[in-house]
């Protein structure tokens, strides 16, 4: 984001009638638009903020279908067919980038890469060859290796060739001119709050608008419509993170990533400034760490062990949808809404889902089907492991939701600039933040998407809600949903101020 224009496409300001709405202005938004906007349909994407700039301009842009141990995990839980669908379209996703950009001729740094999954432990070690064993077997250029051009010894490791990176803010940008010069819509600043099915869907605003559509495709990241669907009961997120350094050592071509945990991601990017390292890792549930700094710390730390560092010049974290399998969920939105779409639960690898999620909506709206449709089908029968999967997050959310009701609250009242507490006041829960101006922000930590209670994140300076994911600013506002209110100003706020000034 730091190397790309800011975008400034309008807010929809009148009652809208579209063939097809797309809700989400991220990396699946507008590949759905660019792909089907050849099609002769009527197409508008509606961003609630400026568009590419949630999990798409936080990404670490890998472009590979290597997705941990994926395809072992799929053909021995599920089905090799099954497996041999993800393969073939994660790999022809990688195609379709290249060929866009090459259509196009679009300089994003899209540059060819081996993509690397490796281990430290033993245990991993049969793993890793059973994956490299069935990735060939599904058509993709898959190597087992016991050695890599990294500074430090492997267990063993498995190569995936003919992969990529590249830079996807400069790659999406001219995509969204191109949807406007061939005659579709881009808004921004216009949020999505309502979805009324009647014979045609309605839309509605936050700003009153309404967007008549005979199909929708919800990509909105985090799906904030739950009925029908209930995905709320099937997706969670996590965050992760990553820091950009400045090495003394020319980084090995590859991009890399550890099979076991804690996790580790390495990749380099060309800027302004020169060779950049992304490392990244350290996930947790979203509004679930107690000091997400801690987080940032970690990477420095393995940063420091493997290179000889010698700035920092970016940090930041995002976060990333989990399906209970493992695959994400990308169709018809139920079994009975022929003409609502979702792609949501890309588990971290994004890029490769992105195409392939926006390939195959237009495959199932133009042509009615997707060689791809079975794998990805997000009303497919729940295997036994996604069975416990389920159990196990709800309860979860619900040990959240009680946790956040029931626990007892700090009593400590001094909070220094820069930092945000919750803390009791008159028995009630408040979140407070005090700026580094000494300003105090008072919000009502209570949740408006299911009225769990969010959690302060000493990194991001944000309220983040432990059950689905919601965040907020420190002044309550919206930052990634499903929520889709800001968080209250508490009612107690003249009682806090004093009491917190004379603490202060």
């Amino acid at each position: 984001m730091a190397s790309t224009p800011e975008t400034h496409y309008p807010v929809l300001q009148k009652d809208l009638k579209v063939d097809i709405a797309i809700i989400g202005g991220g990396i699946t938004g507008i590949l759905c638009a660019y792909l089907l906007g050849d099609k002769g349909l009527n197409i508008a994407v509606f961003e609630a903020d400026h568009i590419l700039q949630g999990t798409t301009g936080h990404t670490t842009a890998k472009i590979t279908s290597q997705h941990g141990l994926i395809y072992s995990k799929i053909k021995n839980q599920i089905s090799e067919e099954l497996a041999r669908q993800y393969a073939d379209a994660n790999e022809s996703a990688i195609r379709m980038y290249e060929k866009i950009a090459n259509e196009l001729n679009i300089q994003c740094d899209l540059v060819p890469q081996s993509a690397y999954i490796y281990t430290l432990q033993d245990q991993y070690i049969n793993k890793i060859q059973d994956e490299a064993t069935i990735a060939d077997s599904l058509g993709i250029k898959a190597t087992y290796l016991e050695e890599l051009p990294l500074p430090f010894s492997v267990k063993a490791a498995v190569r995936f060739d003919d992969q990529a990176q590249f830079h996807p803010l400069k790659f999406l940008l001219p995509l969204a001119k191109e949807i406007t010069n061939r005659g579709n819509q881009l808004f921004e600043r216009t949020k999505i709050v309502d979805i009324e099915d009647k014979s045609n869907y309605v839309l509605m605003t936050d700003q009153g608008k309404k967007v008549t559509a005979e199909k929708i495709i919800i990509a909105s990241h985090y799906p904030f419509y739950n009925k029908p669907g209930l995905y709320f009961t099937r997706i969670y997120p996590e965050r992760s993170y990553v820091v950009a350094i400045k090495a003394k050592e020319n980084y090995p071509s590859g991009m890399y990533i550890t099979a076991e945990e804690p996790g580790r991601s390495i990749r380099s990017q060309d800027s302004d400034d020169g060779q950049l390292i992304f490392v990244g890792g350290e996930h947790h549930k979203t509004g679930q760490a107690e000091d997400t700094i801690k987080h940032y710390q970690a990477l420095v730390d393995f940063a420091n062990e493997t290179f000889t560092v010698e700035r920092i010049p970016y940090r930041w974290s995002t976060q990333d949808c989990m399906t209970l399998d493992g695959i994400p969920y990308v169709g018809h939105y139920t079994s009975d809404t022929p003409n609502m779409y979702i792609a949501t639960g890309y588990g971290k690898w994004g890029m490769t889902n992105s195409m392939t999620s926006a390939m195959l909506l237009r495959d199932l709206i133009t042509d009615g089907k997707s060689p791809w449709q079975d794998v990805y089908n997000p009303s497919r029968q729940t295997i036994l492991a996604s069975i416990k999967n389920f159990v196990v997050e709800n309860l979860n959310v619900a040990d959240k939701l009680i946790e956040g009701k029931t626990s007892p609250l700090p009593k400590d009242t001094n909070i220094q600039p820069g930092e945000g507490k919750v803390i009791e006041a008159n028995g009630q829960r408040a979140g407070v933040y005090r700026d580094n101006q000494g300003t105090l922000h008072i919000v009502d930590t209570t949740c408006t998407h299911m009225g769990c209670e969010a959690n302060w994140n000493s990194a991001e300076k944000s309220w983040d809600c432990p059950c689905h994911g919601s965040r907020f600013t420190y002044e309550g506002d919206v930052i990634e949903g499903p929520a889709l209110r800001p968080l209250d100003i508490h009612h107690d706020v003249n009682t806090i101020e004093k009491l917190l000034k004379d603490d202060f």
